[in-house]
């Protein structure tokens, strides 16, 4: 059991951080699921469930490289706040469309072309900047806590999105406003350790650097790639509004319920990390955890029933943050201070990728095959590639410790 656990809170400047992240995604994931009930009460389109990830996720490939870039030549802490500036400005539009009137849901998806390029500058800072913050015997115990108070966030956010959406989707948007105004002034008053600027001048080969470090580390891309490919086919949680209207016959109020299951399932996953961090058997407890969320996706997608509904989504939700636990660990203990930004953005691509994309995959297959076997097929190949993965990255699947644990260890022994 981890001896500091919830004590390295003591950090004034982690506890600002965790109130900014806490309120800022909060706010995103209230809007999360008012866009999703309005668009789909505007055209009663699976496909456009679909576009949402999709108008989110093609500015976000197109300026992560430059994101990273600029996270190792900036101030990630300020980089972060102006980033959720920029959320707070997406939630004010989309409270003056909703008092327009307007059924142009492609004001909606031009609204989260802005979000999306502002999440892309964001997730690179946002990750690296912690490493900034805590000294290294306590980023363990951080990680897991900056996870836990995320899918606390990812629990509440739905949960009062759904229930304010009874007063309209204007009242979604205006709280999350409110919570984003004071996300940015408790990032402003966050302070962070210096970090080894990159001073190289922007080129392909600064901007590439990062992908080249994942690429030459394969526990990394192991890693990193296993999250992509395995959530990018089994992200059935785009399809929650249709499934929740459809299938379970319930309202906003339950599709907000469906949408906390899967971060209380990763949020009391993460307490249990902060205390009992994974020190053996990360390979196994990795995988494991990824085909966890592959059968919960099968679960859902045979179920009509609102209760088995919520505990697939909760295990689906545990399952990925055990992945998350241990891909964050691994890319940001062996990454340099340097380059931590451009490796932090190229993880983002994939990350952004099997959430955004997913998203849009859900949506077209959904078009395609229909909603339920969508989400069937989606679980049956996050299954797949699990098993595959296990033996195109060997040195990942029967890892046993972390390598900077083994690192230390042999100091020690020295």
């Amino acid at each position: 059991m981890s001896s500091r656990g919830l004590g390295v809170l003591r950090n004034r400047n982690l506890s600002l951080y965790l109130s900014s992240r806490f309120l800022g995604t909060i706010a995103v994931q209230m809007q999360s699921v008012a866009v999703g009930w309005q668009v789909y009460q505007l055209t009663g389109s699976l496909f456009d469930l679909g576009l949402i990830g999709l108008a989110q996720f093609a500015p976000f490939l197109l300026l992560i490289l430059w994101a990273g870039h600029v996270a190792d030549t900036h101030n990630r802490r300020t980089i972060v706040q102006l980033c959720q500036a920029a959320q707070l400005l997406c939630a004010l539009l989309l409270l003056m469309f909703t008092f327009s009137g307007s059924s142009a849901v492609g004001v909606v998806f031009a609204i989260l072309v802005v979000f999306g390029s502002a999440r892309a500058f964001m997730m690179p800072a946002s990750q690296a900047v912690l490493r900034n913050i805590v000294p290294n015997e306590d980023f363990s115990e951080a990680v897991a806590l900056s996870s836990s108070s995320f899918h606390v966030a990812v629990i509440a956010g739905p949960v009062l999105g759904g229930v304010l959406y009874i007063f309209g989707a204007a009242a979604v948007y205006a709280t999350s406003s409110v919570l984003l105004v004071l996300a940015v002034i408790l990032m402003g008053v966050t302070k962070s350790a210096p970090q080894a600027m990159n001073k190289n001048p922007v080129s392909w080969n600064t901007l590439l650097e990062g992908l080249r470090f994942v690429w030459s580390r394969p526990i990394v891309l192991g890693a990193i790639s296993l999250d992509l490919f395995a959530v990018l086919f089994g992200g059935a949680t785009a399809l929650l509004p249709a499934y929740a209207h459809d299938v379970l016959h319930a309202g906003p109020t339950g599709l907000g319920l469906l949408r906390t299951a899967p971060g209380a399932g990763a949020a009391l996953c993460s307490v249990a990390l902060a205390f009992f961090p994974i020190r053996r058997r990360v390979g196994v407890w990795m995988f494991g955890g990824v085909a966890a969320f592959g059968v919960a996706t099968m679960v859902l997608g045979w179920t009509s029933s609102f209760v088995v509904a919520l505990v697939a989504l909760a295990v689906l939700g545990a399952g990925d943050m055990i992945s998350v636990y241990v891909r964050h660990l691994l890319v940001q203990y062996e990454t340099p201070d340097a380059i931590r930004g451009r490796v932090s953005a190229v993880n983002s691509v994939f990350i952004g990728a099997s959430n955004e994309l997913g998203e849009f995959e859900s949506g077209l297959t959904a078009g395609w095959f229909g909603l339920v076997r969508a989400i069937l097929l989606g679980g049956a190949a996050t299954l797949a590639v699990t098993g595959i993965w296990s033996m195109l990255f060997p040195v990942l699947s029967k890892m046993d410790r972390f390598p900077h644990h083994e690192k230390e260890e042999a100091a020690r022994a020295s």
